[in-house]
């Protein structure tokens, strides 16, 4: 009778996830990995909307199953929403949603901030060049490199294309950093900026008119195209989602989707990405340079711009001030956010948020044709 009953509580161990666990740590430290995600999300407010999704995600996906009846096992349910992120459907339909809630107003109102949201985006090549150099193959340093972007989207588009083996690393990499801006960010502008240039009051934007505001989405995504066919895709619905907002005909799609469609998909998109963070792929030496490099493609993306906004400071003799570079990276509207407070920081009167958001909404567009550039030249 013991004998049986010792038995059954050992068949009962041995069919367990408890057995499964014990024998791969590994799944148990991203379990724990997971939680502290969680708890980033909840209690420290990290990009919750984004990391909440994720950091469930690859909690779910590192607990024993059985084999074949797996979320992420064909015909699962993570498995099949997952198909929006490999054939490139959710990150366009997120672009679309951003579209329709940015206003392109203080970039069409002060075009040379173009100059900046693309100065911004070389934190991309130099993080290639050096993901290259440490050996990552081209798919994987292109992949990597798109982290300084600050773009999640558009880092989850361009690596289901070309490197999903490390989805889950880089999109957790691109989401924290994007979290960490104003962590980030402040001491690389004090650091390449004086206090006088900080101080530096910028004149009032120009009225930009609605017919400028509805042509500028089709004009872009003309031009954008026919010189990187391979943007089509980012750029082609974060404008349609501009254009349909700047209409002014279509009031309650414009709401939907920039707040409905964007939650849902969002979700979607963290749950399936977060389930890519299996044990074997993201506990390895290879995830840690990719966190490094990601950081080092911020910080210069960041520096980048502040360099070239001190260019056209010293240009202009004075009329812009170099933080609003900074702002090139496409964390809308978070990294204009940060220029912002600095400048208040720096003088109570400064109010440079409309001017940053020309070079960050700049940004969003730059970093979607960096990654067409990419695709074309690897995809």
């Amino acid at each position: 009778m013991n004998i049986n009953f010792i038995d059954m509580v050992y068949d009962l161990y041995a069919t367990s996830g408890i057995k499964f666990l014990i024998e791969n740590p590994k799944n148990l430290i991203m379990i724990g990995i997971s939680i502290f995600f969680m708890y980033l999300a909840i209690f420290k407010k990290y990009e919750p909307y984004l990391l909440l999704p994720i950091a469930f995600g690859m909690f779910l996906v590192n607990f024993p199953v059985v084999p074949g009846e797996g979320l992420m096992d064909e015909g699962g349910l993570l498995y099949n929403l997952y198909q929006g992120v490999k054939l490139g459907i959710f990150p366009p339909l997120i672009f679309m949603c951003i579209g329709a809630s940015i206003d392109f107003g203080p970039l069409i109102a002060n075009p040379k901030n173009f100059l900046l949201g693309a100065a911004a985006q070389i934190g991309i090549f130099v993080a290639f060049l050096i993901a290259l150099a440490l050996g990552f193959n081209a798919l994987e340093a292109a992949s990597i490199g798109i982290i300084g972007g600050a773009d999640g989207p558009t880092a989850i588009y361009l690596t289901s294309k070309l490197a999903p083996h490390q989805l889950g690393s880089i999109a957790i990499a691109a989401y924290s950093y994007m979290a960490l801006i104003p962590v980030i960010q402040p001491p690389i502008i004090k650091l390449l900026t004086t206090k006088k240039e900080r101080q530096i009051k910028m004149v009032q934007l120009r009225d930009v008119s609605k017919k400028e505001k509805i042509l500028f989405p089709i004009v872009v995504t003309a031009l954008t195209v026919l010189i990187v066919p391979s943007s089509v895709s980012l750029i082609g619905m974060l404008m349609f989602g501009n254009l349909i907002k700047e209409s002014g005909v279509v009031p309650q799609l414009v709401e939907n989707v920039k707040n409905a469609l964007l939650f849902i998909v969002t979700v979607f998109i963290g749950l399936t990405v977060g389930a890519t963070a299996t044990a074997n792929s993201f506990l390895q030496i290879a995830t840690i340079k990719i966190i490094i490099l990601g950081l080092i493609a911020f910080i210069f993306g960041t520096a980048f711009g502040v360099i070239f906004g001190k260019i056209m400071c010293f240009l202009t003799k004075g009329k812009v001030n170099p933080m609003i570079g900074a702002a090139g990276v496409s964390a809308v509207p978070m990294a204009a956010r940060v220029v912002h407070k600095m400048g208040i920081e720096e003088d109570s009167s400064n109010f440079l948020l409309m001017h940053a958001m020309g070079p960050n909404v700049s940004g969003v567009i730059g970093s979607a044709v960096a990654a067409g550039i990419l695709l074309s030249m690897f995809g």
